[in-house]
Formats: structure tokens, C-alpha cells, sequence
């Protein structure tokens, strides 16, 4: 087994098949799965090419957790918006957007999981004379769903009728125009990256 600093180069064959090297068996996309849960790091290369395909295969797992029954865990709303911002000007900021925004709540858990470590009873005894820490669950509960429509407010900038308004009949914008509109633009961007560090 490879240390947990190294990546592991996990080929995939032509037969779909993939071979971990570290530990030279053939592997699932659900071990593969099980690898980032455990915090294991890992590079998917195509045996032919040597390609790198990890992106293409993680998309693959989280696919094949979405097709599970009960798992799904992307609202369809968010995926429409996010195949809506494919080929858009935003297209850009959205990779460094979303995996800030998973670190903010990632760390987030981790001090929620810290607080309950030390809110819990240690013993059968201590567990009689203190309630069960139900409100630090709720505030958390509560914080988790604040973060999560802060976000959501960041990752749909512009009104929702703003797009309806471009075709009802108005002329076509002026070059002067589209600059204020890309300045624009440009000040959503850095208000949402200092949403973004208060998330943080």
C-alpha cells in the first residue's frame, strides 16, 4: 500500500477494467469510491495512452452514487444551473467557486464533529446527568442550510428575470454597453470571492 501523501496510479484497460498498482489487484469504481472516503489520493491513467482520466472517472462514480436508490444527493435544480453555465461567461470562476465552497463546509463538519466529541458523555454515568447536546445539532443544522443558501445566492448572481428581459423587443446593446455589463460582471466575481473568504 502506497503512503497516503503518495498518489496511486490506478490504470484503466480497454476492457473498462482497472488495475490499482499500488496494491496490484483489479479494483471497482466503488473501491475506487471507498479510496476518497478514506482520504486515499489517486491518479487514473488510460493503460494505452497514459492519459490522465481521473476527472472522467470520478464523474463516473458520482454518477453511479446518484443512480442509487435513495442516494441522490444533487438537487435537480442545481444541476440545471449547472449545466446552464457550460459555454457561459461564468464558466470560469465555477470550478474555484464550488470546491471553495465544499472546503468552507468540509471544514465546517470537521468543527461540528470536534464540538460533539466533547459535547458527548464518556460514560453511562455521565450520560444520566447531562442532556443529549440537541442544540448544538440545531444551530448546526441551522448554519449548514445559512451556507448552503448563501452559496446558492453566489452561484445565481442575476435576477431570475434578467434573461426573460434581454428578448422582450429591445435593441440589440451597444459596445459601451456590453463593457459596463462586463464590468459589471467582474464586480459580481469579487464580491462573490469575498462572500466566499466569510465563508471560510
Amino acid at each position: 500500500m502506497a503512503a497516503k501523501d503518495d498518489s496511486v496510479i490506478i490504470k484503466k484497460y480497454a476492457n473498462r477494467r482497472l488495475y490499482n498498482t499500488g496494491t496490484s489487484t483489479y479494483v471497482t469504481l466503488e473501491d475506487l469510491a471507498a479510496m476518497v472516503k478514506r482520504g486515499e489520493d489517486f491518479t487514473v491513467q488510460d493503460a494505452k495512452s497514459g492519459d490522465d482520466i481521473t476527472h472522467s472517472v470520478l464523474t463516473q462514480i458520482i454518477f453511479e452514487l446518484e443512480n442509487k436508490d435513495g442516494q441522490n444527493m444533487l438537487p435537480i435544480p442545481f444541476l440545471r444551473q449547472l449545466i446552464a453555465f457550460y459555454g457561459d461567461q461564468m464558466q470560469m470562476i465555477v470550478p474555484s467557486f464550488l470546491e471553495q465552497s465544499m472546503m468552507a463546509f468540509s471544514k465546517e463538519q470537521e468543527r461540528f464533529r470536534e464540538q460533539m466529541k466533547d459535547a458527548l458523555p464518556k460514560s453511562p454515568m455521565d450520560m444520566m446527568k447531562m442532556p443529549l447536546p440537541m442544540k448544538a445539532l440545531e444551530e448546526q443544522t441551522r448554519r449548514n442550510m445559512e451556507m448552503f443558501q448563501n452559496a446558492m445566492r453566489m452561484f445565481t448572481p442575476f435576477p431570475a428575470g434578467a434573461a426573460a428581459k434581454q428578448g422582450d423587443g429591445e435593441p440589440q446593446k451597444e459596445a459601451g454597453e456590453r463593457d459596463g455589463d462586463l464590468q459589471d460582471l467582474k464586480e459580481q466575481i469579487a464580491a462573490m470571492q469575498r462572500k466566499l473568504d466569510t465563508l471560510s
